[in-house]
């Protein structure tokens, strides 16, 4: 048989069995076959542009498998921590309570107890904001409050009284004694050292102010009405002048919101009751810083 013919035997051969014959190179020389499947033989799997990525988004070799869904549901966000809710009482409640005085959610105290009134104003704030509704004070709430109030200050914080009283003032210590602390503003009732009770109290303005020193009761009046600005001045007692010890309803309203004309102002009414029922005429009275 002539080459020719063994060229062309080998040729059928070849693409009878699934042989691909490398074309001959640039220098007319050809080379063995490069890739030969047999029938019968398994074919390679097909290859993607994945297959040869090294680890990106396309899930190649570096990419780690997706976790199996095991059917079970994800854990819940854990809540938020409580700080303050009803019942509670102290200084924090206190300015939990002045701030939301300051955003117009509450109009009482401060109080230093968390009371219902407080709760519904946390209720309120919480509701405005798109947080759970549940009146108590979380780190959440507390945050989104924090971030719209200024930081109260003392007479904020006790608007309404309730201040702790400063020592007395050594004047106070012997006999029967109005001891007032225009300082810590309270009065202390003090019969031979010892303090019979204590009240917040109120004093005169920068135009109109309570006078200092060591005075005596000289009259009482339960049901007097001032004659210079007729107005109410219940269980007065003078001590200075026109200037008095009594209840005023002003001062139960609005706290220290507000200022006397002079006199020394009680807003919790059952206490100067009590006190008037045991103070007499005489008895001394200390004004002091």
């Amino acid at each position: 048989m002539g080459r020719a013919a063994i060229a062309v035997a080998v040729a059928g051969a070849a693409v009878l069995a699934g042989c691909t014959v490398q074309a001959p190179d640039g220098d007319g020389k050809r080379r063995s076959p490069v890739h030969i499947e047999l029938p019968g033989d398994t074919p390679s799997p097909a290859r993607t542009p994945d297959d040869d990525d090294d680890g990106g988004d396309g899930g190649g070799p570096g990419t780690a498998p997706a976790p199996p869904d095991d059917g079970r549901p994800s854990a819940a966000p854990v809540p938020p921590r409580v700080l303050w809710s009803r019942g509670d009482t102290g200084r924090d409640v206190r300015e939990l309570q002045a701030r939301l005085r300051q955003v117009a959610w509450l109009f009482e105290g401060p109080t230093g107890t968390y009371d219902e009134s407080t709760e519904r104003a946390v209720s309120g704030f919480q509701g405005k904001r798109g947080l759970p509704r549940t009146g108590r004070t979380d780190t959440v709430t507390w945050e989104r409050l924090l971030g719209m109030t200024r930081e109260p200050g003392t007479w904020d914080l006790y608007l309404m009284g309730g201040q702790p009283a400063d020592p007395p003032d050594p004047r106070c210590t012997t006999g029967r004694v109005l001891c007032i602390d225009k300082t810590s503003r309270t009065l202390r009732w003090m019969v031979d050292g010892r303090t019979v009770s204590t009240m917040a109290v109120r004093f005169g303005s920068k135009g109109t102010p309570t006078r200092e020193g060591v005075f005596s009761i000289y009259w009482k009046s339960r049901d007097h009405v001032s004659t210079l600005y007729d107005s109410p001045m219940p269980y007065a007692m003078f001590f200075s002048g026109g200037q008095a010890v009594h209840y005023s309803p002003d001062f139960a309203a609005r706290g220290y919101a507000g200022a006397s004309h002079g006199c020394v102002n009680v807003r919790d009414e059952g206490a100067i009751a009590e006190l008037y029922a045991q103070v007499r005429d005489g008895d001394k009275v200390v004004v002091s810083w």
